[in-house]
């Protein structure tokens, strides 16, 4: 006989969890009590959103279901963010919810909410555990749900009094993913289609890739010449200095490499879901027939079709299709590997950074020496903004798990992201890109990593504004200015004030210094980057925006 919260703990040890993020919260003290002396590891947040988003990270960079613990209610709610982002980005995630008492439930009681309703639209599956010896099977069936199919988040709500009482249950036993895998004819379909192209391109998105279907992928490419470009937010997919590299779909798309999708005469579409960002509102291809032979690979049947009508549709997962490639290659040398280097060439000029900008401060210059001073193997974070633009365009991707940046644009993401990060590699190292408004969401995540002593490096990069906003607001309502100024603290301040290491940056050449300094100090760092607002992308200035 076990406490439900022994046997949550128990399943969850059975599944190979080493971590978990949470807030802590009487609803589930008897989970945080049988979690005591065990190998988990626990990191204590300071508000939910940044504990989900933190799984999510998990999540993304392991392709294993991060695991998060949040109190009834508002804790619950807190945690929605981060449940939209591992949904919209298809992240392997559980979010356990401590609920009201089983005898009180149906009567709005303290905190109350009903979990199906309320998560419905942002979770593979929303169950509430009634009986204890039910959490086994309660538990294996989350992570598979979680894992197979379209990735996503699960939610599990926990009675408080089911966690207190015992019960007999069977030992839990660890969940099997789901697999489907390609059939031979369609891949001699491919095949055949590929040798009838002219004009192909392959883009990569989705989740389910692994580091040995990135480099299966690879040699794919190689062997068939193929130009590749990687969905918006997932460019760690393809080495961008390779020859076949030709460049990130999604906001704020290279026009050259636009125009070769729109006028491929194939698309292999490999993992994502090609929605409306990285198909640049879906001009990049007609709904629901496009024009050009496309070839869609997705985990999730249900995919297929859902938006384009794919001329050979695959439901599979981006490692069992690459897999099944691995004996394909062209009967001949391909027509198009003079096109493929040109594309490559195109992406190398459209990521090199400007020098030059508004003020005292040239992000480009910061790019450039970022680049040259910083691992193949560090791990970029970000949430969502214009600065997140210099990151996206100007750097140059090489490795498989380096980038962790919600796909769903939702704000305050990065420094959750890094903390989650740094704390299953701590051999790397780890930046976080953050604009000064996207700070603020979940600033005091740098608690955590305070507490936990993980020396991330935070550039936060102030221009006193929600800048996406004030882009275009002032493309549409140019000159009245409304809720987009900001007031902010010292930030360099704020991390010693934390017990961690500060920096301001207001010259392009104080950067080097400060970030060297960073490094060196072992703590958590946060570099402020005082930016000109006009610097608002890194090619137009607002002036230009607000004068048409």
């Amino acid at each position: 006989m076990k406490t439900g919260g022994q046997l949550v703990v128990e399943a969850l040890v059975a599944n190979g969890v080493k971590r978990i993020s949470c807030v802590p919260g009487e609803s589930y003290l008897a989970v945080l009590d049988a979690l005591y002396g065990t190998d988990i590891d626990i990191l204590v947040c300071r508000q939910e959103g940044g504990a989900a988003m933190m799984a999510d990270a998990w999540g993304r960079l392991t392709g294993e279901p991060g695991i998060c613990m949040v109190t009834r209610g508002p804790g619950a709610t807190n945690a929605s963010a981060g449940l939209h982002v591992a949904r919209q980005d298809s992240i392997p995630m559980i979010l356990f919810i401590g609920q009201v008492q089983r005898d009180a439930r149906e009567r709005e009681a303290f905190q109350e909410i009903e979990y199906r309703r309320a998560f419905s639209e942002v979770a593979k599956w929303v169950g509430e555990i009634d009986d204890p010896a039910r959490i086994p099977e309660f538990v294996t069936r989350a992570f598979a749900v979680a894992t197979s199919g379209r990735p996503g988040p699960v939610v599990l709500t926990l009675p408080e009094d089911m966690l207190t009482e015992s019960a007999e249950a069977p030992a839990a036993r660890a969940y099997q993913p789901v697999e489907s895998h390609p059939g031979p004819g369609q891949i001699a379909r491919l095949a055949e289609l590929l040798s009838a192209a002219k004009k192909p391109v392959a883009i990569l998105g989705g989740t389910r890739w692994s580091i040995e279907s990135v480099a299966g992928f690879r040699s794919f490419a190689e062997r068939w010449h193929l130009p590749v470009g990687c969905s918006f937010r997932r460019q760690m997919l393809f080495d961008h200095l390779h020859p076949n590299y030709a460049g990130d779909v999604g906001i704020g798309i290279n026009p050259a490499l636009a125009s070769e999708i729109k006028e491929a005469d194939l698309v292999l579409l490999i993992g994502g879901r090609f929605s409306e960002m990285p198909s640049s509102g879906y001009t990049l291809m007609d709904v629901p027939y496009p024009r050009q032979t496309l070839v869609h690979v997705h985990p999730d049947p249900a995919e297929l079709g859902r938006v384009y009508r794919p001329d050979l549709p695959l439901a599979a997962s981006p490692r069992d299709f690459v897999a099944a490639l691995a004996d394909l290659a062209p009967a001949e040398e391909p027509a198009w590997s003079a096109r493929t280097a040109a594309m490559h060439a195109a992406y190398l000029r459209w990521s090199t950074p400007p020098e030059k900008g508004p003020g005292d401060v040239q992000m480009g210059p910061i790019m450039n020496w970022l680049e040259a001073n910083t691992a193949p193997d560090t791990i970029f974070t970000n949430g969502a903004g214009n600065y997140a633009t210099w990151l996206h365009r100007f750097h140059r991707f090489r490795r498989y798990g380096t980038q962790a940046a919600p796909v769903s644009g939702s704000m305050g993401y990065g420094l959750p992201a890094a903390v989650a990060a740094k704390h299953l590699h701590p051999d790397r190292e780890v930046i976080c890109f953050a604009g000064d408004g996207c700070f603020l969401m979940h600033g005091q995540e740098f608690a955590t990593a305070i507490r936990h002593e993980l020396p991330i490096i935070v550039l936060v990069i102030n221009n006193g504004i929600y800048g996406t906003i004030r882009m275009h607001q002032e493309r549409e309502y140019p000159g009245r200015v409304s809720a987009t100024d900001l007031t902010n603290p010292d930030f360099a301040a704020l991390a010693r004030a934390y017990g961690g290491h500060g920096e301001t940056v207001a010259r392009t050449e104080e950067f080097a210094g400060a970030f060297l300094r960073a490094r060196a100090s072992g703590k958590p760092a946060i570099i402020e980057i005082k930016l000109d607002p006009e610097a608002i992308t890194p090619t137009r200035t607002l002036s230009d925006i607000r004068n048409g």
